[in-house]
């Protein structure tokens, strides 16, 4: 980075993207900009921006991961902050964009609230929005202000074609109809077939795979995803799929969301390699699936889109290798 892009360009860290701030400036040999989040007795946040940022490039890396609320709240108040000490342009740099299923009413008498977070992000003073592999892409749409969404499916890709000798006959499984476009888009990637698993849902929290259509017999399977939240899915897929003839089973996400009984599941699945990103920060919460997980890094991906909107570049370059969010 030239001097002036480290006078004029500032990436700022919420406390859900610390790690992933630290990593891209780390790519961009910029400094993380100064900032603190303190919190009252009482829960009530408060953003101290520590150096000038009158006419700056500004951008916010966090996810609202969980606490999801506590980390929305945040990253709408580091905003605040800066529209009000005078900032050029403002990005909300949102790896995981919580709220992202509730994208629709699929019932009476229920709030889209996906909608809902992308205007309060609108109103806190964002001027543009990156993020990645959103579970819906039409949220893109339920902002005003242009949005960059990203794919991880470089990164995945780059990893699995290190070891791509090592899985043989390999096929795609999509663990749901709704994400078929992205496992035929891996198939095509890593020169493998596609089969597809006919999913019921019972609960929020109770999956049952019903149906496989092709075949796995003999075969090694990946399984992509966007997320993996309760992991029933993902679960129920890989005993499926084992079931009906195939020699081991992976799994590919790039959110670990990872809540309730998923580490439980993750650890008692007939799942050999678990493969996500750094969107979510890890902390220690991952360490029982340790021997299973392998942890790819987006800093690189995310720091090369900060660089071309800072220099108004073109960022399709890095979407070449996506096809795209499931719906």
């Amino acid at each position: 980075m030239s001097a002036s892009d480290r006078d004029h360009l500032k990436i700022f860290a919420g406390r859900g993207g610390l790690c992933l701030a630290e990593a891209m400036c780390d790519h961009l040999d910029l400094p993380v900009a100064q900032g603190r989040v303190d919190a009252f007795p009482d829960g009530e946040l408060i953003v101290k921006v520590e150096e000038d940022v009158r006419g700056r490039d500004c951008f916010v890396v966090q996810s609202t991961c969980e606490p999801v609320n506590d980390h929305l709240m945040e990253l709408l108040t580091y905003m605040d902050c800066l529209r009000r000490a005078s900032a050029k342009r403002i990005t909300a740099v949102v790896p995981y964009f919580g709220y992202a299923r509730q994208d629709r009413k699929d019932e009476g008498r229920v709030p889209i609230t996906a909608k809902l977070v992308a205007n309060l992000i609108v109103a806190a003073g964002a001027d543009r929005v990156l993020c990645m592999d959103l579970h819906a892409a039409q949220i893109q749409g339920f902002f005003d202000i242009p949005v960059d969404h990203l794919s991880a499916a470089p990164v995945f890709r780059e990893y699995f074609d290190t070891i791509r000798e090592d899985l043989g006959d390999l096929v795609l499984v999509s663990p749901d109809v709704g994400n078929v476009k992205v496992a035929n888009m891996f198939a095509a990637l890593l020169d493998a077939d596609l089969a597809i698993i006919d999913k019921r849902r019972e609960s929020g929290t109770n999956v049952v795979s019903k149906n496989l259509i092709g075949s796995v017999t003999g075969r090694a399977v990946l399984m992509v995803d966007d997320m993996i939240s309760t992991a029933g899915t993902i679960c129920e897929a890989a005993r499926l799929v084992m079931d009906q003839g195939a020699t081991r089973v992976m799994a590919a996400a790039t959110h670990p969301v990872l809540v309730g009984l998923a580490l439980e599941r993750l650890a008692d699945a007939p799942i050999e390699r678990i493969v996500v990103t750094d969107s979510i920060p890890d902390g220690r919460r991952l360490d029982p699936l340790r021997d299973k997980l392998e942890v790819l890094t987006v800093a690189r991906l995310l720091g090369d889109a900060v660089h071309r909107i800072h220099h108004d570049l073109s960022v399709s370059a890095l979407f070449r290798q996506s096809a795209g969010s499931k719906r």
